[in-house]
């Protein structure tokens, strides 16, 4: 196995822009700009905590067992998917490597749908109880953790971020409510000497890598109870969140991560995918295309939960980002109206995938916001089931939960 230096020094957190007047719908009055709290680790972490809560998911096994909608047939969609088969095999490999465009493609898929199966699994046995969806989410992760050594080929660190997003997610499940899984701390293992040091570090690519990294950072620094890990994922966070998505309160031009040695308005612009307009909500991939937009708006939103979960509230910093993002997108991916030209060249590349719940959730659900085109869009695509990369089952998990 490639050994790699685990870096865990936190790199310094920069400030995030303040909260700016929405440009899509009028919700209620802005909240008070908030600066960043110093602390980032909890001070004790909360199981299961990466993704949902068990207050979330007891939410969610009471809708489904009442047959209430959208959660029964967001439940069944899980159920009988691929992903929710008891006679699934695992099919771990020894080195996954991924080339762009999954060329080549060794174990990549095999891996990612691996880990959102037993997530899969995780979710249904929270709803049923019945012990064969644990056992058989154990018997994925205990595949691969008796197996995989290394990712390897230019798409290692997006591959490693993708999966390592889904395993703790059921793991978290798995460890901390049914209990009984003799080789979780193998597991451990393998996401500390495997999948962190391929992510660690963050990445100077497009924005949507940095973010997947940070929120597996994230996922694996709860499961490990890792302060140090943890405080490298917010870290990452705080420098790429307000560099991915646009406030008008940021000024002429987005905000950067220094290390990218975006200095010149050319640079900018030509990182922002040619788009040299600026207005509140575009992300640095909206102009390249809303697939890749799309998963960096789910990870914003993924951390954000993690982090209320863990007790240390993020949306007074970045709520204000992720509902802005989700809007504008939101709006255009509806597709009512004509682009206007001064926006990716009056077209855009649609297909925002299953990624709005979570963010839909905690700012209209739980902090009241007005979110007209998010809500229509998010509503029009209910149950959203998985993109087969990291994200999966999120009506079922998020709608219109309040815990």
């Amino acid at each position: 196995m490639r050994k790699k230096a685990l870096i865990t020094a936190a790199c310094a957190a920069i400030v995030a822009g303040t909260l700016s007047s929405p440009a899509l719908a009028a919700p209620k009055a802005e909240p008070a700009a908030q600066a960043p709290t110093a602390v980032q680790a909890p001070g004790t972490f909360t199981h299961p905590g990466v993704g949902v809560s068990r207050q979330q998911l007891d939410f969610v096994r009471a809708k489904v067992q009442a047959g209430a909608q959208p959660w029964t047939n967001a439940y069944n969609q899980a159920k009988n998917s691929n992903y929710g088969s008891l006679t699934r095999t695992p099919t771990p490999r020894a080195v996954v490597e991924c080339g762009s465009y999954s060329n080549p493609n060794y174990g990549c898929t095999n891996e990612r749908e691996d880990a959102i199966a037993a997530y899969t699994d995780a979710l249904i046995w929270y709803v049923t109880r019945d012990d064969r969806y644990a056992q058989k989410a154990i018997q994925l992760m205990d595949a691969w953790s008796a197996t995989l050594q290394d990712h390897t080929n230019s798409n290692a660190p997006l591959q490693t971020a993708w999966a390592g997003s889904s395993w703790p997610k059921a793991a978290e499940i798995i460890k901390h409510v049914y209990g009984n899984w003799p080789n979780s701390g193998r597991f451990g293992t393998m996401l500390r000497n495997v999948y962190l040091p391929e992510i660690i570090n963050g990445s100077n690519s497009n924005g949507n890598w940095e973010l997947s990294m940070t929120e597996a950072i994230q996922g694996i620094a709860v499961f490990l109870e890792d302060k140090t890990v943890y405080d490298k994922a917010i870290s990452l966070y705080r420098v790429r969140v307000p560099a991915f998505v646009y406030l008008e309160s940021d000024g002429a031009l987005p905000k950067t991560k220094p290390s990218q040695n975006l200095n010149t308005t050319a640079k900018i612009v030509a990182y922002w995918q040619g788009q040299s307009t600026f207005v509140t909500g575009l992300t640095q991939e909206t102009c390249r295309d809303f697939v890749h937009t799309g998963y960096g708006i789910s990870a914003i939103g993924h951390v954000l939960e993690t982090s209320r979960i863990q007790g240390i509230d993020l949306y007074p910093e970045f709520g204000e980002r992720l509902r802005q993002a989700l809007g504008f997108q939101s709006r255009w991916e509806r597709n009512l109206e004509t682009v206007p030209s001064w926006l990716c060249g009056g077209s855009v590349t649609r297909g925002l995938g299953p990624i709005t719940e979570v963010g839909y959730n905690a700012m209209h659900t739980r902090l009241g916001y007005a979110m007209a085109n998010t809500q229509a869009l998010t509503e029009s695509r209910r149950p959203a089931g998985s993109n087969n990369l990291f994200v999966a089952w999120e009506t079922l998990t998020h709608a219109e939960n309040p815990s």
